[in-house]
């Protein structure tokens, strides 16, 4: 008898996920109908809208989008990030990032820096009023997220993030494994 299929299939009526790499072992099959990866997508699509109107309407009072709020949100994870990492992170292209960069370097945002090694690399990092806006952006998202993962409970966090997680490209788990782990603390600095 063959061994089950490696790669996932779909049927007429129903999706057959087997193990992979980011199951949990002895997971086995999971059988999900079209209906289902239906009403997943609208939970996708409903929870986004959701999450993003409250940032979405600060953002447009100071004539700011979406696109800045992503730029935001990374750079404040990942302060001394590299132009080049943030294009790969939000998957735009150098016309798209300079458009939202621009104004936010231009109203006092996001600082940007020569490399201390290559002087033509560009590293980002927040300014106080940057950090200060990707906070409210932040706290105006917290309590929805809170709320939900305290109603879903500790089990289906994990499972949601496990979904989460299979529904990201290597590339991107991979900033998410970084944005994981605890930070070192600031050095002072000194005068």
């Amino acid at each position: 008898m063959p061994d089950a299929p490696t790669q996932p299939y779909l049927t007429s009526k129903r999706e057959t996920l087997t193990s992979a790499p980011h199951a949990a072992p002895g997971a086995g099959h999971l059988f999900l109908r079209e209906d289902e990866l239906r009403l997943a997508q609208d939970l996708v699509f409903f929870a986004m809208r959701d999450l993003n109107a409250p940032p979405d309407a600060l953002l447009a009072e100071m004539d700011f989008g979406r696109a800045h709020h992503r730029c935001l949100h990374w750079i404040g994870r990942r302060p001394g990030l590299k132009v080049g990492e943030l294009l790969s992170i939000l998957g735009i292209t150098k016309q798209s990032l300079t458009r939202v960069l621009g104004p936010l370097i231009r109203e006092g945002y996001v600082e940007q820096v020569p490399g201390p090694k290559d002087r033509r690399q560009r590293l980002l990092s927040l300014t106080e009023k940057g950090a200060t806006l990707e906070r409210q952006l932040f706290e105006s998202q917290r309590e929805r997220l809170l709320s939900a993962y305290r109603e879903a409970g500790g089990p289906a966090v994990e499972g949601f993030k496990r979904v989460m997680r299979g529904l990201i490209s290597p590339q991107g788990r991979s900033y998410v494994e970084t944005a994981e782990q605890p930070r070192a603390p600031k050095a002072p600095r000194s005068t």
